[in-house]
C-alpha cells in the first residue's frame, strides 16, 4: 500500500497523517490480523526511536476512530483487524483467516428479521467467528 493512500485513509478517519501513524497502519496492513506484540516488534525494527507508549496510543486512536477492530482469540490473545467490511473469521490454533461469505451474513439478517429482531435497522455489523478445535486436521 502506498504511503499517499495511507495518508488519505488516516485523513478520512479524521486523523493527522503523521509518519508514525502511517508506518503503524502500513505494518498492520501487512499483517491483516496482528497482536500488539507483533506490531511492537515490527515498529521497533523499522524505527527503534518510536516508544511503546506512542505505539499503544496510536493503536488506541485507530480503534477509537474506527480504522481497526479488536478480535479476541480463544487463546486469550487480542488481535487487531484492519479489514473493516463485514466478514467472518476462522480461528484455528494461533491463526486467524478472513472468510468472506455475504450469503451467510444475509442468512443471519434474514433469520433475525423472521424472529422480529427489534433493532434490525440499527445493526452496524455482523461478526461471525468460526472456532476450529485446536490440533484437529481439517479436510479440504
Amino acid at each position: 500500500m502506498i504511503v499517499v493512500k495511507i495518508g488519505k485513509i488516516l485523513n478520512e478517519a479524521g486523523l493527522k497523517a503523521t509518519p508514525q501513524r502511517k508506518m503503524i497502519y502500513e505494518i498492520m496492513t501487512e499483517f491483516g490480523h496482528s497482536s500488539i506484540d507483533e506490531i511492537i516488534v515490527k515498529v521497533q525494527e523499522k524505527s527503534p526511536e518510536v516508544t511503546l507508549s506512542t505505539i499503544y496510543r496510536i493503536i488506541d486512536t485507530f480503534y477509537k476512530s474506527g480504522l481497526i477492530t479488536k478480535l479476541n482469540h480463544p487463546s486469550g490473545k487480542c488481535f487487531y483487524d484492519i479489514t473493516l467490511h463485514e466478514h467472518c473469521h476462522i480461528l484455528m490454533d494461533n491463526e486467524i483467516t478472513d472468510y468472506d461469505d455475504p450469503e451467510l451474513t444475509n442468512l443471519v439478517k434474514s433469520h433475525l428479521k423472521k424472529k422480529s429482531f427489534k433493532h434490525l435497522d440499527a445493526i452496524e455489523k455482523i461478526s461471525i467467528h468460526i472456532i476450529v478445535k485446536q490440533n484437529k486436521q481439517v479436510s479440504q
